[in-house]
């Protein structure tokens, strides 16, 4: 087994903490509307936890999406509304900011004992922070800090790890993949983790209802500024339509960046009264993390979402692009001040 140790500071702290929730119940908590990395890390902590003996348990807003569902296994998990506290503390993976835990376990859990993130910005809201924001998932800090210590890993643990690692990197193609990933994945799949079955379940299973709904975005897209940007949208009513879920409209804004000399790819949809954006870069410099915040949300620098209540694409579409504009304006000073200055 290899010695070299992914994070060793962060590790070794992190064991002094697990230790301390000995004699606690833990609740594993995620942001709502969860993604791969999410669920993964969920399943990922309830089971080392409980595997270490400390009564745990994965909670969520919103229930595992059917894509994911296969890597639950038998991982105690339920939905908030199902839950009743019990004496337990809070622990939150991959959620940069607290509200996105939702409101009934916000109220259930004012205080949270330790918060697990790869986010840069993240608010470190948690009595004990793990925010390591050079990481390129949530799971890949766990995974690191898990096979430092030495940890006892089954095969759902791994296989949890390795999609969150798998789909928080585009299979590996995001800038934030690094040596390190490839050899925690290493590492992930002699413990269990079975890539084929893991990519089965994420991109050769989808419904026909999202192959619709796909087929809707791809028509509303729109290249502005000069093509560096695409925006796509997904109005009212096109989910019944499709026979889709809000589930399904995962992974669509990747088709809007991968085309050629777009530098920006957006993903805008209303969700009955409110807007959900998804912001992708190709590149770190673009800081869509930055632009995301302007409207209540955050992420990374080349992936961020927002949310902006009451109100509507007509309404909001056009202030984005003024903001992204802005930043593209800046962005193009900067490279300008920087060539002056050599």
């Amino acid at each position: 087994m290899d010695t070299k140790k992914f994070f060793p500071e962060q590790s070794d702290r992190f064991a002094r903490v697990l230790g301390s929730l000995k004699e606690a119940k833990v609740a594993v908590i995620g942001h709502f509307r969860p993604d791969g990395d999410c669920i993964g890390s969920i399943v990922a902590v309830t089971r080392l936890l409980r595997g270490l003996g400390i009564d745990a348990i994965g909670l969520n807003r919103d229930p595992v999406p059917a894509n994911l569902q296969a890597f639950v296994g038998d991982t105690p998990f339920q939905l908030a509304d199902d839950f009743t506290p019990d004496g337990h503390v809070a622990l939150t993976v991959d959620c940069a900011d607290y509200k996105r835990v939702g409101e009934r376990l916000a109220a259930f859990f004012p205080e949270v004992a330790v918060n697990i993130d790869h986010h840069i910005s993240n608010k470190e809201y948690g009595k004990e922070n793990f925010v390591i924001a050079e990481s390129s998932a949530t799971a890949e800090v766990l995974a690191g800090f898990i096979l430092d210590n030495g940890y006892t890993i089954d095969a759902t643990t791994a296989q949890a790890l390795y999609v969150g690692i798998a789909t928080d990197t585009g299979q590996f193609r995001f800038p934030s993949t690094t040596p390190a990933t490839f050899e925690m994945a290493r590492q992930l799949c002699q413990f269990g983790a079975h890539p084929a079955a893991a990519a089965f379940e994420l991109y050769e299973n989808e419904s026909f209802a999202k192959i619709r709904l796909l087929q809707h975005f791809l028509s509303s897209l729109e290249l502005c500024f000069e093509g560096r940007v695409c925006i796509g949208t997904i109005g009212n009513g096109v989910y019944d339509q499709c026979g889709a879920t809000m589930d399904d409209s995962e992974g669509l804004v990747d088709y809007a960046r991968s085309i050629q000399g777009v530098d920006i790819g957006v993903l805008l949809e209303n969700r009955g009264g409110a807007l959900k954006g998804s912001l992708r870069s190709k590149e770190p410099r673009f800081r869509v993390d930055q632009l995301a915040k302007q409207f209540n949300g955050g992420g990374h620098a080349c992936a961020a979402g927002l949310n902006v209540e009451d109100s509507s694409i007509e309404v909001f579409l056009p202030i984005l692009k003024e903001a992204i504009g802005k930043q593209l304006e800046s962005l193009e000073a900067e490279a300008c001040d920087g060539a002056t200055s050599e």
